[in-house]
């Protein structure tokens, strides 16, 4: 990016557009004159710093995309920089501040894009404190503000946006059927049980389906599980408490899945690589599914909230609970990126 756009981006209002280090812009310092295929386009990635987000752009890095990052507010910045090593942040083409609710900022930050990988619309940082019916309503508008920017601004109008399997496991009817990408969480089950993360995530997902359609943007979906990091039981725990209100149903019912963190970020490279070869709609993503009473207290004990997912119950430990989630469409997805990618 040039001095002069550096400068351009910097107009709106009292939060600039770039984070300053030192009084200077933080743009990426040493990037390989080399590039290849991927690395001719840049891609952008909304809320870099959280923990989703961050795994994402280490593994675009990684493939060798040019990544922006867009972060909520300056003071991301560090978290940001916690996350990922010195290395990764010398390749970033830049770090931007975009908050959800400023269509400019958002415009600029995706300008020139050939894609952009929208991970939340808000991020709680402490995550005790849970998730409101406000943050569902932030959650909403900002994936509106996403779409709509992404189409004005966006150099190929892609998006590829994070969704959550909880948009898609609560209902009050029977779950005998498999539970698929065919499945969509009720609103108002949602609201009458104060589940405010996933009323949230359904009808921000819902909504991008909505604009993108409107406004012409190729958009997938990719609904993770429970977010866990290396292996289980290592749940992250900021994430983890909001997730899992309603875990005693969740349990019982066997719709209780985990995503390595990892393996999530992969799946989204994955999905935006193949979508020039037909990948479309929603992913369900998750690597296991707690179907034993001694897989949930572990958990529990790992986030140290005793109750949480077991609700307390007392039982057979090792018992063995049915499951009917399904994910069988990435995991076909994810099969034919792998025959490609030995065959190369």
């Amino acid at each position: 990016m040039m001095e002069d756009e550096v400068l351009l981006h910097s107009r709106p209002s009292p939060v600039p557009a770039f984070c300053w280090d030192e009084g200077k812009p933080y743009v990426g310092g040493e990037f390989s004159s080399c590039l290849n295929a991927r690395e001719n386009k840049l891609v952008c990635v909304t809320d870099g710093n959280s923990f989703l987000g961050s795994h994402i752009v280490k593994e675009l890095l990684s493939r060798g995309y040019l990544v922006r990052v867009t972060i909520q507010n300056q003071v991301d910045f560090e978290d940001l920089k916690g996350q990922m090593k010195e290395d990764d942040m010398n390749k970033l083409e830049s770090v931007v501040v975009a908050k959800m609710k400023d269509m400019e900022s958002l415009c600029d930050a995706f300008r020139g894009c050939h894609a952009v990988f929208h991970t939340s619309s808000f991020v709680d940082p402490h995550g005790i404190s849970g998730y409101s019916e406000q943050m569902a309503f932030l959650e909403t508008e900002g994936a509106r503000n996403v779409i709509e920017a992404c189409s004005r601004a966006a150099y190929i109008r892609r998006c590829i946006f994070t969704s959550s399997l909880l948009a898609s496991i609560w209902t009050s009817s029977n779950l005998d059927r498999v539970v698929d990408e065919s499945c969509w969480s009720s609103e108002e089950f949602c609201r009458e049980n104060k589940l405010w993360l996933a009323l949230g995530k359904v009808r921000a997902e819902e909504i991008a389906w909505r604009k993108s359609k409107e406004l012409k943007v190729r958009l997938v979906t990719v609904c993770p599980g429970l977010l866990i990091a290396t292996s289980f039981p290592h749940a992250h725990k900021e994430t983890s408490i909001p997730y899992l209100k309603g875990g005693p149903i969740m349990l019982r019912q066997g719709l209780l899945g985990l995503s390595d963190v990892r393996k999530v970020a992969e799946a989204h490279v994955h999905v935006y690589e193949a979508m020039d070869n037909g990948a479309c709609g929603r992913y369900i993503c998750f690597e296991r599914v707690v179907q034993r009473l001694d897989e949930a207290i572990q958990l529990e004990n790992e986030l140290n909230i005793q109750g949480l997912v077991s609700g307390g119950r007392s039982g057979i430990l090792s018992e063995e609970i049915h499951s009917n989630l399904s994910n069988s469409k990435l995991a076909r997805l994810l099969h034919q990126a792998s025959q490609i990618s030995c065959n190369q």
